[in-house]
């Protein structure tokens, strides 16, 4: 395989492997230290990080507040105090090598005011800022307040023309990087756009030259782009690399850190990620952030994709075909179905999905009393962990707090299944009935020799693995 050389980035040289950021508790100050210890970049998420007491003990993030408002304040609390000290371990662990970044979903609840706060309390600690999960306008506004670099986080040309346009291009010289991750490949939350087929994977290579074209029209021939989502082997990558085409390119790893001794999540879930087979991780459309996301197909999924096919619409009125009369709730509110859509719920009651419950889409979706008492106490304890939820129908950016919908019960709530997976990470029952992020590549743990044996590398064995090219 070709050298891999050093790239400048941020400005300083470092090895162009950038650990990709990953979801509560899952990208610790641990992992980043130890990966930018390395020679690469480490990425901390500042999402609802965890911290710890005086004598280290996890402080868990307990909710008081009455009202959705004064829960939403903890939960910022929480997330700049938790952020400072992951910031804060990943710069005493890396020792001075390689960068640490931090990474933030746009559409986390918040999200301006916890980075804000994390880049306040831990001056000096982050040299860059990755963001994606929306459009991020203001990320450059912020990395500019604090002079660390950005690295925006994009699936397409045009993404990156709209940021560039409307405010990056005042910031130029902090822009440390484009972080391009494919769509249909990468773990966590995906750009796929309306006009993009979920079952019609692209070819990256087409997508990032069409970037860097774009990029060059601009002044940035030489920002290096960050290709993330599907990297496994660099063997499989060679002709990127060094190629006059594409220009500086690194390379993201997500999945691949998630099984290091570093990594923080528990033994079991590693020893899940050893034994998935292809096909095993799903794309799929539940997110209550109401983006496409990338997760493994456990008993959570499966659950959530039943409750979506046990749907029906229904009006008040008998209108067109829905003419057939079904009583909803204790009071039995008359609504019309139509005859054959009637016929399946009686079938679906008689296996015990006997509770219907609304969506925003004038449909009715059935799941057993347990589920929808689950459900309905999930969206009551809602903390405003998004800027806006369908699950539970909050919104931080309208006074009343609410998106003017219906809260959608074919959701989740997101911040509750990622805290539980992330520190219950050994019990078998929390790893199938929570939601577990992972990027499609992740059944290669299996197949690739480097983990035979069910062999786990620490970061810097991974690194130096990565390198040869396999």
């Amino acid at each position: 395989m070709k050298t891999l050389n050093s790239i400048r980035l941020g400005g300083v040289d470092v090895l162009p492997l950038i650990e990709g950021g990953k979801g509560i508790s899952v990208s610790t100050g641990i992992s980043s230290g130890h990966w930018a210890a390395a020679g690469g970049v480490g990425t901390f998420s500042a999402v609802n990080a965890d911290s710890y007491d005086d004598d280290g003990r996890l402080v868990e993030q307990i909710y008081r507040g009455r009202t959705r408002r004064e829960r939403h304040e903890e939960l910022i609390d929480y997330a700049i105090k938790g952020g400072i000290q992951q910031a804060r371990q990943a710069h005493e662990i890396s020792g001075g090598e390689g960068r640490i970044h931090a990474n933030i979903l746009w559409e986390m609840g918040g999200a301006e005011r916890v980075i804000s706060g994390v880049l306040e309390g831990a001056k000096g600690l982050v040299h860059g800022l990755t963001c994606g999960a929306g459009m991020p306008y203001r990320l450059s506004e912020i990395a500019a307040r604090f002079g660390v670099h950005y690295y925006p986080i994009v699936s397409s040309a045009r993404a990156f023309n709209a940021l560039w346009k409307r405010a990056y291009s005042k910031a130029a010289h902090l822009l440390g990087g484009v972080v391009y991750e494919d769509p249909w490949l990468a773990g966590g939350h995906n750009g796929l756009s309306n006009s993009e087929d979920p079952q019609k994977p692209e070819p990256p290579f087409p997508r990032v030259k069409a970037l860097r074209d774009l990029m060059r029209t601009f002044g940035l021939g030489e920002t290096p782009i960050i290709m993330a989502g599907g990297v496994w082997w660099l063997s499989e990558w060679e002709d990127w690399i060094d190629n006059p085409e594409l220009g500086p390119i690194a390379f993201q790893f997500g999945t691949r850190p998630l099984l290091t001794r570093e990594s923080p999540i528990g033994e079991g879930w590693k020893q899940k990620l050893l034994k998935l087979k292809f096909g095993d991780v799903f794309l799929n459309p539940f997110s209550p952030t109401g983006f496409f996301s990338s997760a493994v197909n456990n008993g959570f999924l499966k659950e959530l994709r039943a409750r979506n096919d046990r749907q029906v619409a229904y009006a008040t009125e008998p209108v067109g075909e829905l003419t057939a009369e079904y009583g909803v709730g204790p009071r039995n509110r008359i609504v019309y179905l139509t005859p054959p859509d009637l016929e399946r719920v009686r079938a679906w009651e008689a296996e015990g999905y006997t509770e219907a419950m609304r969506t925003p889409d004038g449909t009715l979706i059935f799941v057993t009393p347990e589920k929808s008492l689950e459900i309905v106490d999930d969206q009551i304890a809602c903390m405003g962990c998004l800027s806006q939820c369908r699950f539970s129908n909050w919104s931080e950016k309208t006074e009343d707090h609410s998106t003017g919908k219906k809260a959608d019960p074919r959701s989740f709530c997101i911040q509750k299944t990622l805290q539980t997976i992330s520190h219950r990470p050994n019990d078998p029952d929390a790893l199938e009935r929570n939601l577990m992020f992972s990027g499609h590549n992740a059944f290669r743990f299996a197949t690739d020799p480097f983990y035979a044996n069910g062999f786990i590398p620490t970061v810097k064995q991974l690194v130096e693995r990565i390198l040869t090219g396999k």
